[in-house]
């Protein structure tokens, strides 16, 4: 079954892993929801307070003192609230996407869960990478030791070929 999974690079140095590496899905795992979607609404809170200064600081400077701060501010509120609206977005289909995979892949969610958290999800799948990993540069060592087999054979029947000059 392995030989089937690797391709014409196998045993040689180009040959990449075809699985995420565990430590990409370790990380994974510790990656919480809740916590992302605090952190997005603690940068909304901040956003908001920052505008409310802006508008102070905008009511008691004159006019003469007010360009090019106001503009600038303008801009600067007006893309911060529209990156946070596309972060706010890319979480929630994010979060979808991953729920969507948990049924696919039929995970159940711990007792205590209300749903599949991504420490549940990909513990699992950073054991098996963990495991295919160690198997998978094993057989790798074999498929090149297989490959140079016939090369020694030839190496140690004919040393006088081989000889190295100095």
């Amino acid at each position: 079954i392995c030989h089937v999974m690797y391709s014409q690079d196998a045993g040689r140095e180009t040959c990449l892993y075809p699985l995420p590496e565990p430590q990409d899905l370790f990380q994974a795992s510790q990656m919480k929801f809740e916590d992302f979607q605090k952190d997005l609404t603690k940068l909304k809170k901040d956003l908001r307070a920052c505008n409310t200064e802006v508008e102070k600081v905008c009511k008691v400077s004159s006019e003469d003192h007010l360009q090019p701060f106001k503009d600038k501010m303008e801009e600067f509120l007006s893309q911060a609230k529209s990156d946070l609206e596309v972060q706010e977005m890319q979480l929630s289909d994010t979060h979808k996407l991953f729920l969507e995979l948990t049924v696919f892949y039929q995970v159940k969610a711990k007792m205590g869960e209300k749903e599949v958290s991504p420490n549940t999800f990909f513990s699992v799948w950073h054991d098996f990478s963990s495991d295919f990993k160690d198997l998978w540069k094993k057989e790798n060592k074999m498929i090149l030791q297989e490959r140079y087999q016939p090369v020694l054979y030839i190496f140690f029947q004919q040393p006088d070929v081989f000889k190295i000059r100095s």
